[in-house]
């Protein structure tokens, strides 16, 4: 069977690790020798670590890795253990005075599954890194998806399993652009290329049948409060075509359509949604626009893979459970 994520891009390698009986985790996207990167960031509740070394006005124009982390804040600490590992390996930029590996992240809202006080960190990061490898990426309630959900509109009791998905998208002449994305949004996820919902939130705690959205948004006049911080996806597209920083943040800006496909709504005060862009070389001639729109479709793919994928726990139902009853279009 073949690759169909974002590993079967040359260079890349993806680990996962995960506390055992605590739904959170780490995943960590290692891209051999460092790429070239790019990040948008949307929404009004971002948790980041070394977004600022992608500015294309800074003088870094590579990454070393990648990292992605449940624990809201507590789990930037994950930053350490991923360059820890890369700075006994020698992988960094060159100071003069020995290599300083350039980590970039994020992180999800998941204190509402946790609550035991223990969260992702330096040692499980560490633990993600020594898994990564260029097999197909394991998808659902693994690494950082472990506490992933959706589906918070009407509070966090209604809510839906998520996770971890990831995704391939070939082009002409060699082109290849995939995507893996964390799927924790506070919006409801839909198949953009049917308008079916494909996860919402349930009518009332404890029950699969879902809210019908749309008459019920027009009829409210606010969100519940306390949802601050509590949701955001995260993720990143990559390609085999050789791009710079500039072209890069273009991609993950127009990658970000795949987002707003698929989630509604999306970009919220309540989501503080990343997508990072990495290029790995190889394809010379591929246009940046045509790069980003195959994003798009790798985003919306992924997002839908990490949701459908994703398992039950107690009293959250997996997003894509057949007792998860289709809705119709959104526009409807």
């Amino acid at each position: 069977m073949g690759n169909d994520t974002i590993t079967a891009i040359e260079g890349i390698r993806v680990g996962h690790a995960q506390m055992e009986g605590i739904p959170s985790g780490c995943t960590v996207i290692l891209p051999e020798g460092g790429a070239v990167a790019g990040v948008d960031i949307r929404g009004g509740a971002p948790g980041t670590h070394g977004t600022d070394t992608l500015n294309p006005v800074n003088l870094v124009d590579r990454v070393n890795a990648l990292f992605f982390s449940g624990g809201s804040a507590f789990g930037l600490s994950a930053a350490d253990g991923v360059r820890e590992f890369l700075k006994e390996r020698n992988e960094g930029f060159s100071t003069g005075h020995g290599v300083v590996p350039i980590v970039a992240g994020a992180i999800i809202f998941d204190l509402g599954v946790n609550n035991t006080g223990i969260y992702p960190g330096a040692r499980l990061a560490r633990e993600a890194c020594a898994r990564a490898s260029s097999q197909p990426v394991a998808e659902g309630s693994v690494g950082a998806g472990s506490g992933a959900t959706v589906a918070k509109l009407f509070g966090f009791e209604r809510h839906v399993k998520a996770g971890v998905g990831s995704s391939l998208v070939s082009g002409a002449a060699g082109l290849k652009v995939g995507a893996l994305i964390v799927v924790n949004a506070f919006g409801e996820v839909y198949d953009p290329a049917t308008g079916i919902k494909v996860a919402g939130a349930r009518s009332l705690p404890g029950e699969n049948e879902p809210v019908d959205t749309i008459p019920t948004l027009k009829k409210m006049t606010g969100f519940q409060t306390g949802f601050s911080n509590q949701n955001t996806v995260v993720g990143v597209v990559a390609t085999n075509a050789s791009l710079n920083k500039v072209q890069l943040t273009t991609v993950a800006r127009m990658a970000h359509d795949g987002l707003a496909r698929t989630v509604f709504p999306t970009h919220t005060q309540y989501d503080g949604d990343t997508l990072f862009a990495l290029s790995c070389g190889g394809v010379v001639h591929a246009e940046v626009s045509l790069v980003g729109a195959l994003a798009v479709l790798a985003v919306e793919q992924a997002i839908l893979r990490g949701v459908c994928k994703a398992n039950s726990i107690p009293g959250i139902p997996g997003g894509g459970e057949p007792q998860q009853p289709r809705i119709p279009k959104l526009t409807a």
